[in-house]
Protein backbone atom coordinates (compact mmCIF):
# COMPACT_ATOMS: atom_id res chain seq x y z
CA UNK A 1 0.00 0.00 0.00
CA UNK A 2 0.94 3.47 -0.69
CA UNK A 3 2.52 5.03 2.32
CA UNK A 4 1.67 8.81 0.64
CA UNK A 5 -2.49 7.47 0.96
CA UNK A 6 -4.50 9.19 3.90
CA UNK A 7 -6.28 6.09 5.13
CA UNK A 8 -8.81 6.50 8.02
CA UNK A 9 -10.45 3.91 9.62
CA UNK A 10 -14.01 4.56 11.34
CA UNK A 11 -15.29 2.20 13.96
CA UNK A 12 -18.72 2.51 15.29
CA UNK A 13 -19.67 1.90 18.41
CA UNK A 14 -17.61 -1.10 19.45
CA UNK A 15 -18.90 -1.24 22.96
CA UNK A 16 -19.11 -4.33 25.48
CA UNK A 17 -23.22 -3.63 25.72
CA UNK A 18 -23.88 -4.31 22.00
CA UNK A 19 -21.49 -7.61 22.03
CA UNK A 20 -22.99 -10.92 22.76
CA UNK A 21 -20.61 -11.53 25.65
CA UNK A 22 -21.79 -12.13 29.62
CA UNK A 23 -22.98 -9.22 31.07
CA UNK A 24 -24.31 -7.15 27.80
CA UNK A 25 -27.42 -5.24 28.13
CA UNK A 26 -28.27 -4.93 24.45
CA UNK A 27 -25.90 -7.90 22.95
CA UNK A 28 -26.07 -7.87 18.85
CA UNK A 29 -25.17 -11.33 17.62
CA UNK A 30 -21.52 -11.83 15.91
CA UNK A 31 -20.68 -8.67 17.20
CA UNK A 32 -17.78 -10.23 19.48
CA UNK A 33 -16.32 -12.03 16.61
CA UNK A 34 -16.87 -8.96 14.90
CA UNK A 35 -14.63 -7.34 17.40
CA UNK A 36 -11.86 -10.15 17.40
CA UNK A 37 -11.44 -9.71 13.52
CA UNK A 38 -11.13 -5.72 13.59
CA UNK A 39 -8.13 -6.00 16.27
CA UNK A 40 -6.57 -8.72 14.03
CA UNK A 41 -6.73 -6.24 10.89
CA UNK A 42 -5.66 -3.07 13.15
CA UNK A 43 -2.53 -5.02 14.52
CA UNK A 44 -2.27 -5.78 10.68
CA UNK A 45 -2.68 -2.87 9.25
CA UNK A 46 -2.54 -0.17 11.64
CA UNK A 47 1.13 1.21 10.48
CA UNK A 48 -0.40 2.60 7.16
CA UNK A 49 -3.55 3.93 8.86
CA UNK A 50 -2.92 7.87 9.99
CA UNK A 51 -6.61 8.30 12.22
CA UNK A 52 -8.87 6.01 13.90
CA UNK A 53 -12.37 7.40 14.61
CA UNK A 54 -14.31 5.46 17.15
CA UNK A 55 -18.05 6.37 17.98
CA UNK A 56 -19.33 5.95 21.57
CA UNK A 57 -23.21 5.62 22.64
CA UNK A 58 -23.12 7.31 25.54
CA UNK A 59 -25.96 7.82 27.83
CA UNK A 60 -26.58 9.43 30.86
CA UNK A 61 -28.55 8.19 33.92
CA UNK A 62 -30.76 11.18 35.44
CA UNK A 63 -32.31 9.59 37.96
CA UNK A 64 -30.85 6.66 40.05
CA UNK A 65 -34.51 5.65 41.64
CA UNK A 66 -35.96 5.86 37.71
CA UNK A 67 -33.08 4.94 35.91
CA UNK A 68 -34.56 7.64 33.35
CA UNK A 69 -31.78 7.97 30.57
CA UNK A 70 -32.81 8.52 27.49
CA UNK A 71 -36.70 8.56 25.84
CA UNK A 72 -35.86 5.68 24.13
CA UNK A 73 -35.60 3.59 27.13
CA UNK A 74 -38.46 1.94 29.18
CA UNK A 75 -38.23 3.52 32.48
CA UNK A 76 -39.52 7.16 30.52
CA UNK A 77 -43.22 5.82 29.57
CA UNK A 78 -45.80 3.89 31.31
CA UNK A 79 -48.71 2.39 30.23
CA UNK A 80 -52.36 3.25 32.06
CA UNK A 81 -51.80 0.96 34.87
CA UNK A 82 -48.27 2.70 35.59
CA UNK A 83 -45.99 -0.56 33.83
CA UNK A 84 -43.12 0.45 31.83
CA UNK A 85 -43.13 -1.12 28.07
CA UNK A 86 -41.15 -4.19 27.30
CA UNK A 87 -37.66 -3.84 25.43
CA UNK A 88 -38.03 -3.37 22.04
CA UNK A 89 -41.66 -2.16 22.35
CA UNK A 90 -42.22 0.24 19.20
CA UNK A 91 -44.00 3.27 19.92
CA UNK A 92 -46.01 5.70 17.33
CA UNK A 93 -47.85 9.13 17.46
CA UNK A 94 -51.16 7.11 17.43
CA UNK A 95 -51.01 5.24 20.79
CA UNK A 96 -49.63 8.30 22.64
CA UNK A 97 -52.75 10.18 21.18
CA UNK A 98 -54.79 7.20 22.35
CA UNK A 99 -53.31 7.22 26.02
CA UNK A 100 -51.46 3.91 25.01
CA UNK A 101 -48.64 4.83 26.47
CA UNK A 102 -48.02 8.03 28.25
CA UNK A 103 -44.83 9.36 29.57
CA UNK A 104 -43.66 8.89 33.24
CA UNK A 105 -42.99 12.55 33.71
CA UNK A 106 -46.42 13.89 32.72
CA UNK A 107 -44.06 17.16 31.92
CA UNK A 108 -42.58 15.43 29.74
CA UNK A 109 -45.50 14.00 27.33
CA UNK A 110 -45.94 17.59 25.05
CA UNK A 111 -42.41 17.09 23.90
CA UNK A 112 -42.38 13.48 23.83
CA UNK A 113 -45.32 13.26 21.53
CA UNK A 114 -43.75 16.34 19.27
CA UNK A 115 -40.77 13.90 19.04
CA UNK A 116 -42.64 10.90 17.65
CA UNK A 117 -44.74 13.08 15.44
CA UNK A 118 -41.37 14.60 14.28
CA UNK A 119 -39.60 10.54 13.39
CA UNK A 120 -42.75 9.80 11.78
CA UNK A 121 -42.60 13.12 9.54
CA UNK A 122 -39.42 12.72 8.34
CA UNK A 123 -39.59 8.97 7.70
CA UNK A 124 -37.36 7.61 10.51
CA UNK A 125 -37.06 5.14 12.35
CA UNK A 126 -40.10 4.77 14.57
CA UNK A 127 -39.27 5.05 18.36
CA UNK A 128 -38.63 1.75 19.77
CA UNK A 129 -37.71 0.82 23.37
CA UNK A 130 -34.12 -0.10 24.28
CA UNK A 131 -32.65 -1.77 27.23
CA UNK A 132 -30.77 0.70 29.33
CA UNK A 133 -27.22 0.83 27.60
CA UNK A 134 -23.84 2.01 27.66
CA UNK A 135 -24.07 4.12 30.59
CA UNK A 136 -21.37 6.39 30.98
CA UNK A 137 -19.07 5.03 33.69
CA UNK A 138 -20.31 1.81 33.48
CA UNK A 139 -18.54 -1.49 32.17
CA UNK A 140 -20.75 -1.53 29.11
CA UNK A 141 -19.94 1.56 28.08
CA UNK A 142 -16.07 0.30 27.55
CA UNK A 143 -14.94 -0.32 24.35
CA UNK A 144 -14.49 -4.60 23.85
CA UNK A 145 -11.77 -5.24 25.65
CA UNK A 146 -8.83 -6.69 22.70
CA UNK A 147 -10.08 -3.76 20.34
CA UNK A 148 -9.21 -1.41 22.80
CA UNK A 149 -5.96 -2.98 22.88
CA UNK A 150 -5.57 -2.73 19.53
CA UNK A 151 -6.11 0.62 19.68
CA UNK A 152 -3.43 1.38 22.23
CA UNK A 153 -1.06 -0.49 20.59
CA UNK A 154 -2.12 1.38 17.84
CA UNK A 155 -1.94 4.95 19.37
CA UNK A 156 1.61 4.24 20.97
CA UNK A 157 3.55 2.50 17.37
CA UNK A 158 2.11 5.19 15.44
CA UNK A 159 2.55 8.15 18.38
CA UNK A 160 -0.85 9.33 17.50
CA UNK A 161 -4.34 9.71 19.73
CA UNK A 162 -7.59 8.05 19.17
CA UNK A 163 -10.28 10.22 17.85
CA UNK A 164 -13.54 9.07 20.18
CA UNK A 165 -16.49 11.07 19.19
CA UNK A 166 -19.43 10.93 21.93
CA UNK A 167 -23.21 10.55 20.91
CA UNK A 168 -26.46 10.01 22.81
CA UNK A 169 -25.91 12.19 25.60
CA UNK A 170 -29.28 13.92 25.28
CA UNK A 171 -32.08 12.74 26.59
CA UNK A 172 -34.76 14.02 24.42
CA UNK A 173 -33.63 12.26 21.15
CA UNK A 174 -31.99 8.95 19.93
CA UNK A 175 -28.88 9.53 18.38
CA UNK A 176 -28.26 6.74 15.92
CA UNK A 177 -25.98 8.08 13.38
CA UNK A 178 -22.62 9.42 14.67
CA UNK A 179 -22.55 12.60 12.83
CA UNK A 180 -26.53 14.11 14.06
CA UNK A 181 -29.09 12.82 16.24
CA UNK A 182 -32.41 11.71 15.18
CA UNK A 183 -34.16 14.82 15.89
CA UNK A 184 -31.67 17.62 16.33
CA UNK A 185 -32.28 19.59 19.28
CA UNK A 186 -32.08 23.27 18.62
CA UNK A 187 -30.64 23.85 22.26
CA UNK A 188 -27.84 21.35 22.09
CA UNK A 189 -25.30 21.78 19.27
CA UNK A 190 -24.03 17.95 19.95
CA UNK A 191 -27.08 17.01 18.26
CA UNK A 192 -26.46 18.57 15.16
CA UNK A 193 -25.32 17.50 12.01
CA UNK A 194 -21.34 17.33 12.40
CA UNK A 195 -19.92 18.42 9.07
CA UNK A 196 -16.46 19.81 10.76
CA UNK A 197 -16.23 15.72 10.54
CA UNK A 198 -17.33 15.36 7.11
CA UNK A 199 -15.21 17.70 5.91
CA UNK A 200 -11.93 16.60 7.28
CA UNK A 201 -13.23 13.02 5.44
CA UNK A 202 -12.89 14.66 2.51
CA UNK A 203 -9.03 14.63 2.60
CA UNK A 204 -8.85 10.86 2.92
CA UNK A 205 -8.22 8.75 0.68
CA UNK A 206 -9.65 5.35 2.14
CA UNK A 207 -11.91 5.52 4.64
CA UNK A 208 -12.48 1.94 6.63
CA UNK A 209 -15.85 1.72 7.72
CA UNK A 210 -16.78 -0.88 10.80
CA UNK A 211 -18.92 -1.35 13.84
CA UNK A 212 -21.92 -2.28 15.59
CA UNK A 213 -24.94 -2.33 14.62
CA UNK A 214 -24.96 -2.62 11.23
CA UNK A 215 -29.19 -2.09 11.13
CA UNK A 216 -28.80 1.00 13.38
CA UNK A 217 -26.06 2.97 13.90
CA UNK A 218 -23.77 1.77 11.22
CA UNK A 219 -26.44 2.38 8.54
CA UNK A 220 -27.06 5.89 10.13
CA UNK A 221 -23.91 6.91 10.34
CA UNK A 222 -22.55 5.99 7.20
CA UNK A 223 -26.03 7.23 5.46
CA UNK A 224 -25.66 10.71 7.24
CA UNK A 225 -21.65 10.91 5.60
CA UNK A 226 -22.61 9.85 2.35
CA UNK A 227 -25.72 12.37 2.15
CA UNK A 228 -23.43 15.52 2.95
CA UNK A 229 -19.17 14.52 2.07
CA UNK A 230 -20.52 14.79 -1.83
CA UNK A 231 -20.89 11.92 -4.32
CA UNK A 232 -17.44 12.08 -5.33
CA UNK A 233 -16.37 11.10 -2.15
CA UNK A 234 -17.88 7.62 -1.82
CA UNK A 235 -15.38 5.08 -3.43
CA UNK A 236 -12.88 6.38 -0.66
CA UNK A 237 -15.30 4.13 1.75
CA UNK A 238 -14.63 0.49 2.55
CA UNK A 239 -17.32 -1.00 4.10
CA UNK A 240 -15.91 -4.09 6.42
CA UNK A 241 -18.35 -6.61 6.15
CA UNK A 242 -17.48 -9.01 9.20
CA UNK A 243 -16.56 -6.31 11.23
CA UNK A 244 -20.56 -5.66 11.17
CA UNK A 245 -23.65 -7.47 12.68
CA UNK A 246 -27.01 -5.89 12.57
CA UNK A 247 -29.47 -6.55 15.02
CA UNK A 248 -31.97 -9.27 15.53
CA UNK A 249 -35.34 -9.39 13.60
CA UNK A 250 -37.77 -8.58 15.91
CA UNK A 251 -40.93 -10.58 16.43
CA UNK A 252 -43.95 -8.84 14.60
CA UNK A 253 -41.47 -5.57 13.51
CA UNK A 254 -38.94 -4.66 11.82
CA UNK A 255 -36.23 -7.38 9.75
CA UNK A 256 -33.50 -5.67 10.62
CA UNK A 257 -30.86 -8.78 9.40
CA UNK A 258 -32.71 -7.84 6.02
CA UNK A 259 -32.60 -4.28 6.08
CA UNK A 260 -28.94 -4.27 6.69
CA UNK A 261 -28.68 -6.30 3.73
CA UNK A 262 -30.50 -4.51 1.66
CA UNK A 263 -28.47 -1.18 2.57
CA UNK A 264 -25.12 -3.13 2.30
CA UNK A 265 -26.10 -3.62 -1.72
CA UNK A 266 -27.14 0.40 -1.82
CA UNK A 267 -24.14 1.36 -0.24
CA UNK A 268 -22.30 -0.81 -3.10
CA UNK A 269 -24.42 0.69 -6.12
CA UNK A 270 -23.43 4.21 -4.54
CA UNK A 271 -19.66 3.59 -4.82
CA UNK A 272 -18.65 2.24 -1.98
CA UNK A 273 -16.32 -0.92 -1.61
CA UNK A 274 -17.30 -4.03 0.16
CA UNK A 275 -14.78 -5.88 2.09
CA UNK A 276 -13.46 -7.52 4.76
CA UNK A 277 -10.79 -7.38 7.39
CA UNK A 278 -8.43 -9.46 6.01
CA UNK A 279 -8.85 -8.10 2.34
CA UNK A 280 -8.58 -4.37 3.56
CA UNK A 281 -5.17 -3.23 2.34
CA UNK A 282 -4.06 -6.42 1.76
Amino acid sequence: MNKNLRIHLLIIDPQNDFCDIAGATLPVAGANEDMKRLTAMIDRVGHEVEGIHVSLDSHRLINIVHPITNIAHPAWWQDEKGNPPSPFTLIFAKDIRAGVWTTRNPEFLKRSLAYVEALEATGKKPLCIWPPHCLIGTWGHNIHFDLNGALQRWSASEFAMVDYLMKGSNPWTEHYGAMMAEVPDPEDSNTALNMQFITMLRDADIIGVAGEAGSHCVLETVNQIADNIGDEHLKKFHIITDGISPVGAVPNGPDFPAIYKDWLQAMSKRGMILTTSTDFLS
